[in-house]
């Protein structure tokens, strides 16, 4: 598929994945929301002009040939299955699945984490809302049991296994390391699930500790056994709330300017 619609600020996962693999991650560029969603707004609610966030999603729709699938995200652990069109905003889930060609997995995020996984064979892909809360109540691992369901001949330990050393995952930008500053009960909800995610936890404000959000969900992955891992490496310039000019972020936006946008993650095949 030719990328040449797809406005050039977007990012395009660097990643070994099969060539009718198609993913990208949007930016705040490239459409008509005015300021303080300007302007490549997808979300909705979010304060902004509904008929803005139409025509945005509009955009997306003609750059990428093919429909998104907005789902109705609610920080919660569903992972559904995707084999077309959902109306927008009509199934409540946190991530999906589709083992179907042209079906666009799509999860919006504004500081949450998107996690993207794709099959060595091309013909499974899936899509993650990764908040806190998510990861720790395990989005991720009901989002991969899901996914590799739809892989032929996965219905054993050996060949989840398999399934697992056969995917790639692609992690994009979210709040990072330096930003992201959690109470005690939510470093205590990770440690309680695996120990060494204490590692990824450094003191903040009296009672307080930043967490590294990719960091934490790459310790889900590898536990997994999904050890190819692609994109947020907790590095600054993967960050929402350092890098306002490319990406909305809830938590710097919506007290300093009332309201945020939201950016999209979209996985689909040929």
């Amino acid at each position: 598929m030719s990328q040449s619609r797809w406005h050039p600020d977007w990012l395009v996962p660097q990643w070994p994945v099969p060539a009718s693999v198609h993913a990208v991650f949007t930016t705040r560029q490239g459409g008509v929301s005015r300021p303080p969603f300007d302007s490549l707004n997808l979300g909705r609610p979010s304060g902004d002009d509904a008929q803005a966030v139409q025509a945005n999603r509009a955009r997306l729709q003609a750059a990428l040939g093919v429909e998104p699938n907005y789902l109705s995200q609610v920080h919660g652990t569903r992972s559904v299955l995707l084999d077309g069109a959902v109306d927008a905003g009509a199934v409540e889930a946190d991530a999906c699945c589709s083992a179907s060609a042209r079906v666009v997995c799509t999860m919006r995020v504004a500081d949450c984490l998107p996690v993207l996984l794709a099959h060595a064979g091309g013909g499974v892909v899936a899509a993650a809302h990764a908040g806190w809360r998510g990861l720790a109540n395990g989005v991720l691992e009901a989002n991969f049991r899901q996914y590799q369901s739809l892989v032929p001949g996965a219905s054993g330990s050996a060949e989840v296994l398999t399934v697992a050393a056969d995917t790639c995952a692609w992690l994009g930008p979210c709040i990072g390391p330096d930003a992201f500053e959690v109470g005690a009960q939510v470093r205590a909800a990770f440690i309680a699930h695996d120990p060494v995610a204490a590692t990824l936890f450094s003191p903040g404000k009296p009672g307080k500790w930043f967490a590294d959000l990719a960091g934490l969900a790459r310790l889900r992955l590898r536990a997994l056994g999904i050890t190819r891992l692609y994109g947020n490496d907790s590095s600054l310039r993967w960050c929402t709330v350092n890098n306002p000019s490319r990406f909305f972020s809830h938590r710097r936006d919506s007290v300093a300017l009332g309201g945020s946008g939201r950016m999209a993650a979209c996985i689909w095949f040929d």
